[in-house]
């Protein structure tokens, strides 16, 4: 795995060298080029000016903050460096705080984190099972490509893992959602819900977590690829049903899902059973 930052995780006058890592495979998705239509030549990406139409070289490019409607102040790389914050190079800790205090839909992007080098590794370690035994996790800031942000910090098995958060103004409140007052659900219909949620209850390990899109759009360009016919299943359309129905009927196909597991079981450990039997009496 390769590190995509090194720098230091500091909480008050404690240092560990770090080595931070995507926690994600981002090759795995699927890419297209865009293409000319007539010759199958790829399409580049020509930067061109909006007011003049030029195409404009990368050494002629700046960056412009508009302050005003087509009122631009020109921001050369020298101004950004001149913004130095002490959290440059350091994941700086300000305190650790309870994981239930922290608002999942702040959580942005995970990274991994390593120790950087031998002798950073018992300070690491000492971090992770503080982390682990104390049922507290770190926020902290560090800088990452010319912004500051803030970072979580939790133990993860026998490593930390990092995410950075989004700021508490990102935010949006889902009080913002239209028709969402004075909402309330039928007690029939609820009672049936819990039915149908209870039936259909199950180990978070047990669910297929795979992209089926994506798996389908590769098999479909190995397909085009082979010169294969391309076989498309058309989606049938789903009768309209009242809500007390259609609680009744899926609680129904709920329990005739888990039932023949259930008494497969069932059959297998009387087989089982009667086969123990037969041996004991042949002895």
């Amino acid at each position: 795995m390769r590190a995509i930052w090194k720098g230091y995780i500091q909480f008050s006058l404690v240092t560990i060298p770090v080595r931070i890592y995507n926690a994600f495979e981002s090759s795995e998705s699927v890419s297209f080029r865009q293409l000319h239509k007539d010759d199958n030549g790829p399409i580049g990406y020509d930067k061109k000016c909006k007011k003049c139409s030029n195409t404009v070289k990368n050494e002629d490019i700046v960056k412009g903050y508009e302050y005003e409607p087509e009122q631009f102040v020109i921001i050369e790389q020298e101004d950004l460096d001149k913004v130095k914050l002490k959290t440059t190079r350091v994941v700086e800790l300000q305190g650790f705080v309870d994981k239930s205090e922290v608002n999942s839909m702040l959580l942005d992007t995970p990274y991994f984190a390593g120790p950087d080098g031998e002798v950073a590794a018992k300070a690491y370690a000492l971090l992770c099972q503080t982390l682990k035994d104390t049922g507290k996790i770190g926020i902290g800031r560090v800088v990452l490509r010319d912004r500051e942000n803030i970072m979580m910090i939790s133990p993860e098995e026998n490593g930390l893992l990092l995410y950075k958060l989004r700021f508490p103004k990102e935010i949006r409140k889902i009080s913002e959602v239209p028709l969402l007052n004075n909402l309330s659900a039928d007690k029939d219909q609820l009672k049936l819900a819990k039915t149908l949620v209870d039936t259909m209850s199950k180990k978070f390990s047990e669910f297929e977590l795979v992209d089926r899109y994506k798996e389908a759009v590769r098999e479909m360009v190995v397909a085009k690829i082979e010169g294969k016919q391309i076989v498309t299943v058309a989606e049938e359309e789903k009768p309209v049903v009242d809500i007390m129905t259609a609680l009744k009927e899926s609680i129904d196909q709920a329990k005739k899902e888990k039932k023949p597991m259930e008494k497969a079981t069932g059959k297998e450990k009387a087989a089982e059973g009667k086969a123990a039997t037969k041996r004991k009496k042949a002895v």
